[in-house]
């Protein structure tokens, strides 16, 4: 196998995810080596368009008119759409009213200028259907248009008169070297004269209808529910079915498809399984050495196919095994993205993010390293104005829609400015018990038992999810949930329309932040102003009461001082009383005199005393009537004149 085309096979295992080398040769073989043609056929159809294509759920691939000078009859003008997301289930569905004539199915791996438009004249029944189909598209897009025209699904279509038979609805009709002008004559299984069976017309209905395929593994001894649309095809069931079981498609033994069933390629609608459940057991094929050897030789001969050397498959060992091509992949893929029973919530969520990184690529949202707790307080707990949504990926590997909703929808550009812009991303692996009942004890410390249960009833087969928590008037709740079976387009509309609800959420809780900010500003001033008008009153209270001791003090001291100078008076009265002579009696003769005061108050006071008795005994009687001679003057009334000397004689 040359260079080129390893690349080209490893670009191709990369993209699709299928990992059994034997199958990709086989599909790149049938779209000779044709990258992009080969995914664009394995693919489920949802998952064909690029990311930077798919901007909206209804693409205008090309609008077409029949060229006047074409001699094939005109038609109306057609224009074709492509359906984007889960909701197509078909990829030909387009209204059955339309007639198409010409749809340009595009093949960039070939050059505009070697595009070649080819005409059918297709023959079915009485009538003649013309169609126009440029070389890059395949036998299944003729047929996909001959479903629109008449309602027909694709697995009950038989197309005869080929140039050079085509060995799947896959190939190219570029590789058939068919003439620009083509006769095919269209056949239908099990028609009658007239119309379709009751059975074929219900067909179209059972296309859109959802099936539960209950699959038994032996190998593991384990059971899946698994729902599918009509539309998907048998291989497309055993590619998921070895995403769980991982065992090859070509290793798989099934037990339960109808024996009529001889196509890998048939939709389930037309595979005769029973609606809307049926059983299913599977197991891997014995390996032998013969097994061994076929493989050998099937790459081989493919290589010979290819003009490519065969040296190199010439020194393979006879004990060459499949497991030799596989054990690397399987060990990187089956590593989980948290170990079991991880002890440390943080630990776990690092070990996520690097695992996550190892499988599906740098292009993924950037997830929270810390616990839940911690990514709730870094998203809701914040002011409003510095909040953001939680977005909770909830990741288990037993999921047949985990692949393609970590590498086509969380790798989304879309998806990623949205989430990058607007939410924390916090991820967790619930593949192991022991890791879920960590989770829902940490969902239920942090949000409630209400979420708990929520995240609780949530069925494997609905995994991966992304959980979008937003705080709302105080409460943070569990805003809506996104399963793994959404298509872009849905959540886009999901993370956009949680983002909305958000953001005028956040612009109520902002203005009415501002208004309370306002009024606890308002009332902090006012406090603030009655502490300092009670703080002015307190001082005022506390200088008066200060004025007041200091007066009582003053008080006290006169006082006390009074109380001094009375006393040393009282001492003096008393000893000035003690001298003074006795008063004469009144029959003491002539030599007494009787002397009147007059008192400050107007009061009289009479006292005898000896003629002959100095001014001092006068003076010291009125010391001891309480009238020292320091505070009082005595006068003599006539004629008038101070008489307090002491030499003097009263007489």
């Amino acid at each position: 196998m040359s260079e080129n085309r390893e690349e080209i096979l490893a670009d191709f295992q990369a993209c699709t995810g299928i990992e059994d080398v034997g199958e990709a040769i086989f599909h790149l073989e049938e779209s000779n080596w044709d990258l992009l043609a080969a995914i664009n056929c394995v693919m489920p159809q949802e998952t064909q368009t690029l990311p930077s294509e798919m901007d909206v759920d209804v693409e205008m691939i090309e609008e077409t008119k029949q060229d006047p000078s074409s001699p094939v009859k005109s038609s109306p003008d057609v224009t074709v759409v492509s359906c984007v997301g889960s909701d197509c289930p078909l990829s030909f569905q387009l209204p059955v009213s339309v007639s198409t004539d010409v749809i340009p199915l595009p093949s960039t791996s070939q050059s505009e200028s070697s595009t070649r438009l080819l005409q059918f004249h297709i023959h079915f029944r009485e009538k003649v259907i013309q169609l126009q189909l440029p070389d890059t598209g395949t036998v299944g897009d003729l047929k996909t248009l001959l479903t629109a025209q008449l309602g027909i699904p694709t697995c009950q279509q038989g197309l005869e008169g080929w140039k050079q038979y085509p060995n799947s609805d896959f190939t190219t009709l570029a590789n058939l070297d068919l003439p620009r002008e083509n006769i095919l004559f269209l056949t239908i299984p099990n028609m009658e004269d007239g119309e379709l069976s009751t059975e074929d017309s219900n067909i179209a209905d059972r296309l859109t209808q959802s099936y539960t395929l209950n699959v038994h593994d032996e190998s593991h001894q384990k059971k899946y529910s698994l729902k599918f649309l009509g539309s998907k095809t048998v291989l497309e069931v055993k590619t998921d079915v070895y995403t769980l079981t991982d065992i090859p498609v070509r290793h798989q033994v099934w037990t339960g498809w109808p024996s009529q069933l001889k196509s890998d390629r048939t939709t389930l609608a037309c595979s005769g399984i029973k609606y809307p459940a049926h059983e299913f057991t599977v197991k891997r094929a014995p390996f032998t050495a013969n097994s061994s050897k076929d493989n050998r030789k099937f790459i081989v001969d493919l290589a010979d196919s290819d003009n490519s050397s065969v040296e190199e498959f010439e020194d393979a060992s006879e004990t060459f095994t499949e497991d030799d091509i596989f054990v690397d992949v399987e060990t990187k893929r089956m590593q989980p993205l948290i170990p079991n029973n991880v002890e440390d919530e943080t630990a776990g969520c690092i070990h996520f993010a690097d695992q996550f990184t190892n499988r599906y690529g740098e292009c993924h949202p950037e997830f929270f390293p810390g616990s839940l707790d911690e990514a709730v307080k870094e998203a809701c707990l914040k002011p409003a104005k510095d909040r953001r949504l939680l977005a909770v990926y909830l990741h288990h590997d037993g999921s047949v829609l985990t692949n393609v909703f970590c590498t086509h929808l969380l790798g989304f550009e879309s998806v990623l400015q949205c989430l990058n812009n607007h939410f924390v991303v916090w991820g967790w692996d619930l593949t192991h018990e022991s890791n879920k009942l960590k989770f829902l004890g940490s969902v239920t410390r942090t949000l409630g038992s209400v979420a708990a249960m929520t995240i609780r009833n949530i069925e494997v087969e609905r995994l991966p999810a992304l959980l979008i928590i937003m705080r709302m008037r105080s409460a943070t709740e569990i805003f809506t949930v996104v399963y793994g079976n959404v298509g872009v387009s849905e959540l886009v509309t999901s993370l956009i329309q949680a983002v909305d609800v958000f953001t005028e959420q956040q612009r109520m809780e902002i203005r009415e932040e501002d208004e309370r900010a306002a009024r606890e500003l308002v009332k902090r001033e006012q406090d603030a102003a009655y502490q300092e008008s009670l703080e002015a009153d307190r001082a005022k209270e506390e200088a008066k009461r200060h004025q007041e001791l200091m007066e009582n003090r003053e008080k006290e001291r006169k006082e006390i001082q009074r109380q001094k100078v009375e006393s040393i008076k009282e001492a003096h009265r008393l000893e000035v009383k003690s001298q003074l002579p006795e008063e004469p009696q009144e029959d003491a003769g002539n030599g007494i005199t009787k002397i009147r005061f007059r008192l400050p108050k107007g009061e009289c006071l009479d006292r005898r005393f000896q003629a002959t008795a100095p001014l001092k005994v006068l003076l010291d009687f009125l010391v001891v009537q309480g009238y020292p001679p320091d505070e009082y003057k005595v006068i003599c009334s006539w004629p008038r004149r101070d008489d307090g000397r002491y030499e003097m004689v009263l007489g």
